[in-house]
């Protein structure tokens, strides 16, 4: 068994050391429902279809009913959603205990990705978060198309969140790759350190600088690979400090 050896001459196995890096996973406690959760007594089912993932968790049926009762009530916003994702997994980091328990909510649409990422002690509060994230960028991207065609006049983005800068601010971006536009393709071989363990494929729709932060923004991504209208090229926007943006293209 290898050893680390500290400084002081101490020794500490490293098996033991990687265990204790991680937290145990409790599916009783990951799924229990924190006091004051309202749930329905006639939950509804949202039009769109609703599939779940979940990283090495078994999902129960009484979440899955209170996912779609919340999702349903988020497609006011666009009629148009066709398919929600739903994916849990746990953080076995012990430094991220107080969100241990990951939930991703994606929107699939006749309109851009719509995506959102939360974390909490159990999945309930993850939930609630990811949910509100979710439907404050499907209220923007409702605002953007009201915009759009009812002034005839496109808003440029620093336009359209000059008073949401600070929400912008608060949804940092997560561990992910670019957002499929379409349809989403995963490919996973291994899990060591240093390879590639996700591939992701997606149309490329011609688009404006101005559009490509605008969808950048409803994943909540740090930056986003696109079709740059006017060179004709693969470029990528990605955001700076103090709530600006870059713009890296091909020559």
């Amino acid at each position: 068994m290898s050893t680390v050896i500290h400084r002081k001459g101490h020794r500490e196995s490293k098996a033991n050391h990687t265990r204790e890096a991680d937290t145990s996973f409790d599916a009783a406690a990951a799924f229990k429902r924190p006091p004051g959760t309202q749930v329905s007594s006639e939950p509804a089912e949202p039009n769109a279809s609703v599939t779940f993932s979940g990283r090495n968790v078994e999902i129960p049926e009484h979440y899955r009913v209170y996912v779609g009762d919340k999702l349903a009530r988020l497609e006011r916003y666009d009629p148009t959603i066709t398919r929600f994702d739903v994916q849990l997994y746990h953080e076995r980091n012990r430094r991220q205990a107080k969100a241990c328990q990951q939930v991703e909510l994606t929107a699939f649409g006749k309109g851009p990705v719509v995506r959102s990422q939360a974390g909490g002690e159990n999945f309930y509060a993850a939930l609630e978060l990811a949910l509100d994230r979710l439907g404050t960028r499907l209220r923007r991207a409702k605002s953007r198309k009201e915009i759009s065609y009812g002034l005839r006049t496109p808003t440029s983005l620093a336009e359209a969140t000059a008073t949401g800068a600070g929400a912008l601010a608060g949804s940092t971006a997560d561990t992910l790759a670019a957002a499929a536009r379409d349809q989403e393709k995963y490919e996973v071989d291994g899990h060591e350190p240093g390879q590639i363990v996700r591939t992701k494929e997606h149309s490329a729709v011609p688009m404006t600088v101005d559009d490509a932060l605008y969808e950048m923004e409803l994943v909540g991504h740090d930056f986003f690979l696109f079709h740059d209208k006017e060179s004709d090229r693969p470029s990528v926007v990605y955001r700076r400090h103090a709530f600006d943006y870059g713009l890296i293209r091909l020559v």
